[in-house]
């Protein structure tokens, strides 16, 4: 076994820790107290090659593979969960339809824009009745003379809203038993999108409520078969989670740095709390935990590189990272003291943006029903 990164891969994983150290972590709090969203960073992340990662270079990405890119997401979200959701949810859940279930004509006209960041893709699963439960899709598409004409609402949609959003793939029923998935570009007529969402965290990103009023969507946007979205969204969702297990082993990195460095710097009773063992085992506990998740979280990118199943595996790491990162933020915020309840304070923007990690892309219990599959158990 050999668990170097290649040369390719410590490149990315350098170019986008440097690119978050020196650009992303001075304004990160600015942009979650205003709740603005970082255009620049974006736009910058595009000129960097790194809004398409895993899009092969011939539809204008940079052709990685999902080791790089997890190790990007990764990076991101040790300094900024907002941005790194961004590009999380612009490369796993918006773009990869497109090029996984799309024709050639469809990843030709969409997929150079998205990959160069110069347009974001949104996802559109959840509905107001339809979280967990996402095979109870109510939103419906009806074919009427070579048009598809949509109604319904999805709902915690992120990226749906910004002024450079492409449009969103939604799924939709087509049939009274029968889900299929189509692309709604911004636009068009009959598409809603609500005001931003105000959040716990994650508060710089983009999450709208989306509405369909009799929107009309040309029949040529249906992305694979009729009928498959099921089966697809289940597929993209499986991918998905590699990158916010990446999100939850970034987060838990960067609550454990802060941590570390405050308790080498604070003191009391005449001494850094870092000499205290109490500290001391807290600290040891979180760096063995991340290192156990780093493991979890590349082994299945690996595997998906590999082309091999991978949807144990990516469902063990989201479970194991959405609650170490929970223990690491909670515990990195106690060794803050005071300080760390203190809005001004780092680790309290990473303790609120920790707590989806544990609902989206899948519940906690949600990751334990897939594993349970998995396993061969009823």
């Amino acid at each position: 076994m050999d668990f170097d990164l290649t040369p390719e891969q410590e490149l990315i994983r350098d170019t986008v820790r440097t690119f978050a150290r020196d650009r992303v972590q001075p304004v990160a709090a600015e942009l979650d107290r205003e709740g603005r969203f970082p255009y620049e960073l974006v736009a910058e992340l595009g000129e960097l090659g790194l809004m398409g990662i895993p899009i092969p270079e011939r539809f204008g990405g940079a052709g990685g593979d999902t080791v790089s890119y997890a190790l990007a997401i990764e990076e991101l979200a040790r300094v900024d969960s907002s941005l790194a959701i961004t590009v999380a949810a612009h490369t796993s859940l918006g773009t990869m339809p497109i090029l996984l279930f799309g024709t050639d004509e469809q990843r030709e006209r969409w997929l150079p824009d998205l990959a160069a960041g110069r347009r974001l893709a949104a996802f559109g699963l959840t509905e107001p009745g339809a979280g967990s439960d996402a095979g109870n899709t109510r939103t419906t598409a009806e074919l009427r003379d070579g048009t598809w004409v949509v109604n319904g609402s999805k709902i915690f949609i992120t990226n749906a809203g910004t002024d450079i959003t492409w449009g969103v793939t939604i799924t939709a029923r087509t049939g009274e038993d029968e889900i299929s998935s189509l692309v709604v570009e911004t636009g068009t007529p009959g598409y809603g999108i609500s005001p931003p969402m105000k959040k716990l965290g994650w508060r710089a990103s983009d999450t709208r409520e989306l509405s369909f009023e009799n929107c009309v969507v040309p029949e040529g946007n249906l992305l694979g078969e009729r009928g498959a979205g099921f089966r697809q969204f289940l597929e993209i969702l499986d991918g998905g989670r590699i990158s916010v297990a990446a999100m939850g082993l970034g987060l838990a990195e960067g609550a454990y740095e802060l941590a570390f460095a405050y308790a080498r710097e604070r003191e009391q009773f005449g001494r850094p709390i870092s000499s205290f063992q109490a500290v001391q085992f807290r600290l040891a506990d979180m760096a063995t935990e991340i290192e156990a998740a780093r493991g979890m979280v590349y082994r299945a990118a690996w595997l998906k590189d590999q082309g091999r199943p991978f949807a144990r595996e990516a469902a063990m790491a989201k479970l194991y990272t959405g609650e170490l990162s929970a223990r690491v933020a909670s515990a990195a915020l106690l060794i803050h003291g005071g300080y760390g309840f203190m809005e001004e304070s780092a680790i309290s923007r990473l303790y609120r943006d920790q707590k989806v990690l544990e609902i989206g892309e899948g519940t906690n219990e949600v990751q334990r029903m897939v594993i349970a599959r998995h396993l061969g158990l009823p």
